[in-house]
């Protein structure tokens, strides 16, 4: 069981503003006594005092379960992963030759789009019923399936170009789902990869959703891995690294002049107004995405 407490969070935020402005030589007099009085001014605060926190059980609810109620609403303004990962997969995407491109966990089509507005020949792929719902309203004329990453509905050899955004956290065994990248990309072929950062894992916890079977407030399995576990997956099947990019929160993102508003009605992590200088200290110029552009052995030999 997991306790997610909006004053314990916003506690962590002070101590990682703290501890990163120490580590990279911002943390004078002033900055240090000034989290340390923001600490006990939160400690004193009723309405964050009082404030229920919720317990979730990890492991019970599914992708499926989230993705069936974020399906209508996943391509929204402000979601900030699209927001920062887009625009560096699409530029690694104007670079590459035209030909079959596969959208592996397409969602709901956003980079199938675009990689058909560029002239592929598109397949489309992803375990939700509710996001395909989604991606074929918006592209008829496109080939998608319904399908697992562990087991991709296309033969060897098929593709030029695959593209996997935001979805590696929700697969527990990286090296099947790439080896299985590697099996339908052509030798030469090219794979562009987004993922949640590891750091924003513990700067931005997962929120706890609706209650399970049990009752209890449920979280969602996640697996966010170092830059380390990617190239370790990656290179013995023959890839190499092209490109590796982390986009980051910039620090101006955080407006010290917003005043503290009363606490949602629903556990959010929508509290930042409540610190804003600690928050642009722990949370400002950090990564929020990786993107990864690999390209496969040419020979074929992998």
């Amino acid at each position: 069981m997991t306790y997610l407490s909006p004053l314990g969070y916003l506690l962590g935020i002070e101590g990682a503003a703290l501890l990163r402005g120490i580590r990279e030589g911002r943390a004078d007099r002033a900055f240090v006594e000034a989290r340390i009085a923001e600490i006990r001014t939160l400690l004193d605060v009723p309405a964050l005092a009082h404030a229920e926190g919720v317990t979730a059980r990890p492991g019970t609810i599914s992708a499926a379960d989230v993705y069936r109620e974020w399906a209508p609403h996943y391509d929204a303004p402000g979601n900030q992963m699209i927001d920062f990962e887009q625009p560096v997969v699409r530029r690694i995407l104007d670079g590459l030759p035209v030909g079959t491109a596969l959208d592996a966990a397409c969602g709901t089509g956003r980079h199938t789009s675009y990689l058909h507005e560029l002239g592929h020949d598109v397949v489309g792929v992803d375990a939700s019923p509710d996001m395909l719902a989604q991606a074929r309203r918006g592209l008829p004329d496109v080939d998608f399936h319904q399908a697992d990453l562990h087991q991709l509905p296309l033969p060897d050899d098929a593709v030029d170009t695959v593209v996997c955004a935001l979805a590696l956290t929700h697969v527990p065994d990286l090296d099947v789902v790439l080896a299985e990248f590697a099996r339908v990309l052509r030798p030469g072929g090219n794979l562009v990869i987004s993922d949640a950062h590891l750091l924003t894992s513990y700067l931005r916890p997962t929120l706890a959703r609706r209650p399970g079977p049990d009752g209890h407030p449920s979280l969602l399995t996640e697996y966010h891995r170092p830059l380390s576990a990617y190239l370790a997956a990656a290179l013995p099947l023959g890839f190499q690294v092209r490109h590796c990019e982390e986009p980051r929160r910039p620090s101006h993102s955080f407006d010290a002049g917003i005043a503290p508003d009363p606490l949602p009605a629903h556990m959010s992590w929508d509290l930042l107004h409540w610190c804003p200088e600690a928050s642009a200290a722990a949370l400002g110029d950090s990564p929020i995405v990786v993107v990864w552009h690999f390209q496969l052995d040419g020979t074929g030999t992998g």
